[in-house]
């Protein structure tokens, strides 16, 4: 019976055999990208509801053999929309890829040469569309574009001057007194983000000693680059991600890419946006009547308050330098197009922007043009290259000792006073302090002009190419070159330049700065992938960095008549600062996915500088992830509403030099009678000091529902800094006052929420929604030094204050309730939290999108309503609301509390804001149909706004400001600063 059933089963076996041999099919086809007609390499095609797959090779062939047809294939390609191809016959075919609209959020950044799939990252990495950067609301300058539009981010105006000065702060305070901006990367280019004073100082007094300090608020130098060009832009916050960067990468990474050409009949693109800008807040004026008057400012004064007032003459001074509507007008022009071998995009940009303030503004012309050639099937070339001019007048503001900025002089001004001009153009002196606020914004000049060339160029190079492995060289090299000029005039006429008020006789201040940085790279790329779909990518590299910047500050003081020149000028003083540094490191990356079910990397990066005590020294940041895609395995139900599950863990290691002066002593000049000599300049140099390394362990969850209609992100991290850098004291007897020290630890916890909904789609309408919130707490764990006060003005004010167990932001001060340290707490800068909310909602040719932020919690230190306090002018002076026996208005009160208790000097900075608004209307093609023989492809109107809603009960112009500029964790310090403003503009865009 055994051996009649196998005999059986032969022959059945022998008999369908043939059969099922002729049934198969060998499917045969190329895959191209449709836009360009270029081959598409390595595409998954997989035989739909089954295992059966293979990957088209370098020049796009593909062939699959299947059981029988009909039978559909599925072809998928990082970056292009997956397609399912219903296939009846064995007919070669050609699969044309179109780019995914969604492309840009599908990769992000995972070595220094290569992405990876979204949906197999092991980090959280924001990106921004270009739609997200300025299609719908240009921003003044490209860092206003990340305004509340991901989690991990606290971005701040350090003032209201045209022309910029943000600060962006990624994932909390990444050192104390070292660099906390993130690293900008641009098309492969390190560019420099540096603010340099324009050397106020000499006529402001803000810092002692007379030098430049960065109380002069400059703008910084990323302003210089156009939001218009870029494509999109991805955040790496913490060391987890951004390891592979190395010493420079401790405040996390910016990475920009810029627009690219595509292949087909050229297109342009002109679109223009005109309208104005205000200001966002204006504190008023006191309540004045006869009898406040002459108790503030005595007989004399209550006398010309009550001529002015009958002769109604009284002005409002502060809305007379604030109150200007400056006009906004942005013009861009942009083609693009090619071949299959080459192709390029070109933009023009134009911005002229007025200010709140007379005679402030902002012009910048913005040029670049970026080539791709593919001179052979196996060399990619690259070009990027911009050009930018730029002028910015900042007014003169922010904190002073001497009583001559704007602000502060606006502080003891009063509307009975005469100041305007007479028929001859002659300035009045301000009796009440010590310079005329008009003649000030009228004649004096703080002009920063940059011309800057960035260029960057890639060759990728397939140097191996089978069916199972790849390998691919990179070579890159960049450059970011520019030019600022700082011109500070200061005309004798000055009130405050006369000799005899104590004046200076007129000031000519002029800086220029040569800037100059390129990096070099060269990278091998290997894939492998092996039959059970185990594959691995192999990354190794070399790395080169030049920094050099060069400025010099030359001081006049004693002008010749209307002399602005240096050389004509009684006393002159020159300033030179020059910064040189080399970095050169390898890395090496493995990164190894199993079906895109787990995906595993493991990386180091060497580094060595010459801004390390030992040049020579290499510094390690190894690397480490993995990410787990629980919805690819086989368990998983489909049919479900769920769509992504991913768990994923991360590590990485980064570094942060040591700031300027720490490593090695230096001296200043000095001359008496006619012999040179120099001087400690107080600070002792230690070539032992360490870099600060920051060490980064990250946890999160990725998960979608509804075909990817509903999307969650949740991120939790732990980043410690360890060998952190403060500048400690020493005993007088070294010679020396301070010496900076690797003392201390910093920890930072946080967490990072965020959603992306589809609430409604259908034909007409859809509505797509944002939401991301974002909480982190530090706290120095370990000082080796004693605690200090840092960051702000004394503890009779409130200031910052270093401290083991405590906060790297808290706000101390003298109180009627001191703890350990004799100060007591009152705040800190760091807010509770951040949320971010954004919409976009669709509705036929109708596009309306906002942004709305909220901060909630955080102190400022407020002491600009400390000196409208002090001269009697506070628009809040005489109100009843702070006393707790309700007598006091709140001026005096204010006044009183000066010297026992700081506590109504810091203030909740909380804001609610609506970023950003835009509502667009896209003309239907019928109503220019045929018109410019139908070139026009596109025509859309409409309207955006900046800062339009703005909701806080901060007791100045904005809680958002900071006297102390970009660079350092201690921002808030509100000192008189330029006022923000609000933007209005409408749009006119035409695609042909």
């Amino acid at each position: 019976m055994r051996q009649f059933s196998l005999s059986y089963f032969k022959v059945i076996f022998f008999l369908l055999c043939p059969s099922l041999l002729l049934s198969q099919e060998v499917l045969e086809g190329r895959t191209i990208n449709e836009a360009t007609g270029e081959v598409v390499p390595f595409v998954n095609v997989i035989e739909k509801g089954t295992s059966n797959g293979t990957t088209s090779d370098f020049e796009g062939n593909f062939s699959l053999t299947v059981e029988s047809l009909p039978t559909t294939l599925v072809f998928s390609y990082l970056g292009f929309e997956t397609q399912e191809i219903n296939v009846t016959s064995n007919s070669p075919m050609t699969i044309e890829f179109v780019e995914s609209a969604a492309a840009l959020d599908e990769v992000v950044v995972t070595g220094l040469a290569t992405s990876i799939k979204r949906e197999n990252a092991a980090n959280a990495v924001s990106s921004l569309s270009a739609d997200d950067i300025a299609g719908r609301t240009p921003p003044p300058t490209l860092d206003g574009a990340l305004y509340g539009k991901f989690a991990g981010a606290t971005v701040s105006a350090n003032s209201g001057a045209p022309g910029g000065g943000l600060s962006v702060k990624l994932r909390g305070a990444t050192s104390i007194q070292g660099n906390t901006q993130p690293l900008y990367i641009i098309d492969g280019v390190y560019i420099d983000n540096s603010s340099i004073s324009a050397g106020l100082n000499v006529v402001s007094a803000a810092a002692a000693g007379g030098s430049a300090s960065n109380q002069d608020n400059p703008s910084n130098r990323v302003a210089d680059i156009n939001p218009e060009d870029i494509a999109n832009i991805e955040i790496l916050k913490g060391a987890s991600a951004a390891a592979i960067y190395g010493s420079r990468a401790a405040a996390g990474v910016v990475i920009i890419t810029t627009k690219k050409g595509k292949a087909g009949e050229t297109q342009f693109k002109f679109s223009q946006a005109t309208g104005w800008t205000e200001v966002t807040n204006l504190l008023g004026l006191r309540d004045y009547n006869e009898e406040r008057v002459r108790a503030s400012f005595g007989d004399d004064a209550a006398q010309s308050f009550l001529e002015a007032q009958q002769e109604n003459r009284l002005v409002d001074y502060e809305k007379e330098i604030f109150g200007e509507k400056g006009l906004i007008s942005i013009t861009n022009f942009s083609m693009s197009g090619g071949d299959e071998n080459t192709r390029f995009y070109t933009g023009l940009t134009h911005n002229d922007e007025d200010g709140i303030v007379k005679g402030s503004g902002y012009k910048k012309t913005s040029l670049r043009l970026n080539l791709d050639h593919r001179p052979t099937d196996f060399i990619k070339l690259g070009l990027s290259s911009s050009y930018t001019h730029s002028s910015a007048n900042r007014g003169f503001f922010n904190n002073d000792n001497s009583g001559t900025t704007i602000g502060v002089t606006l502080t003891g001004t009063t509307p009975w006073l005469e100041l305007f001009p007479n028929e001859d153009g002659i300035y009045p002196d301000n009796p009440a302090g010590a310079s005329n606020p008009l003649q000030t914004r009228d004649l004096v000049r703080n002009n920063e002009t940059v011309n800057r060339f960035i260029v960057g160029g890639t060759a990728n190079i397939d140097l191996y190419r089978a069916d199972n492995s790849n390998l691919e060289m990179i070579l890159r090299g960049g450059l970011d070159f520019y030019g600022l000029k700082t011109r500070a005039i200061f005309p004798k006429e000055l009130q405050f330049q006369k000799p005899s008020n104590g004046g200076l006789n007129g000031v000519s201040v002029q800086g220029d700065t040569q800037n100059k940085n390129y990096n070099l790279s060269a990278f091998l790329v290997h894939n492998f992938f092996t039959d059970s779909d185990l594959n691995f990518r192999t990354q190794a590299g070399l790395t080169r960095e030049y920094f050099d910047r060069n400025t010099q500050l030359i001081t006049a003081t004693g002008l010749v008549a209307s002399e602005t020149n240096v050389d004509q000028a009684a006393n002159t003083g020159v300033n030179q600062t020059r910064l040189l540094q080399e970095d050169s490191g390898f890395f090496v990356q493995e990164e190894v996915n199993f079906q895109d079910k787990i995906i595993a990397t493991v990386g180091v990066r060497g580094d060595k500088s010459s801004n390390n005590g030992d040049a020579n020294k290499l510094f390690y940041y190894p690397k480490a992830s993995v990410a787990v895609n629980f919805n690819e395995f086989d368990f998983w139900n489909e049919e479900g509403n769920w769509g992504q599950f991913k768990l994923r863990a991360a590590y990485g290691e980064a570094g942060n030099f040591p700031p300027f002066g720490a490593l090695f002593t230096s001296y200043n000049t000095f001359s008496t009678d006619g012999l040179l000599g120099i001087s400690l300049i107080g600070v002792r140099g230690d070539r032992n000091l360490e870099s600060e390394r920051q060490k980064e362990l990250e946890f999160g969850t990725d998960v979608s529902f509804f075909q990817n209609r509903l999307n969650f992100s949740a991120t939790y991290y732990i980043k410690t800094i360890e060998n952190l850098i403060l500048q400690a004291s020493l005993e007088p007897s070294t010679g020396f006052t301070t010496q900076f020290v690797n003392a201390g630890e910093l920890r930072n916890n946080g967490i990072e929420l965020s959603l992306d909904a589809v609430p409604v789609a259908t034909e007409d309408f859809t509505w797509n929604l944002g939401v991301n919130f974002y909480k982190n707490t530090s706290e120095i764990t370990r000082l080796d030094v004693d605690p200090f006060n840092i960051g702000a003005f004394g503890a009779t004010l409130g200031t910052f204050r270093i401290e083991e167990g405590e906060s790297a932001t808290q706000i101390v001060g003298i109180g009627p309730n001191p703890g350990p340290s004799g100060f007591q707490k009152f705040g800190d800068a760091e807010p509770d939290f951040q949320m971010g909310f954004n919409s976009q909602l669709l509705y036929k040719n109708f596009d309306l999108s906002f942004v709305w932020q909220w901060k909630n919690g955080g102190e400022n230190v407020n002491l600009t309503t400390l000196l409208t306090d002090l001269n009697g002018t506070s628009h809040d002076y005489d109100t009843v609301d702070l006393d707790p026996d309700g007598q006091v208005g709140n001026g005096p009160y204010r006044v009183s509390q000066l010297g026992s208790s700081a506590e109504v000097f810091v203030e909740d900075a909380s804001y609610l804001r609506l970023r950003e608004l835009g509502l667009y209307y896209n003309i239907p093609t019928s109503a220019y149909e045929g018109f410019l023989n139908g070139t026009i492809d596109n025509i859309k109107v409409g309207f955006s706004g900046t800062n339009l809603i703005n909701i806080f009960d901060y007791n100045s112009y904005d809680p958002e400001v900071s006297n102390f500029g970009a660079n350092g964790i201690f921002t808030g310090v509100d000192v008189t600063p330029f006022p923000s403003s609000k933007r209005y503009l409408f749009h006119l865009a035409v695609n042909f």
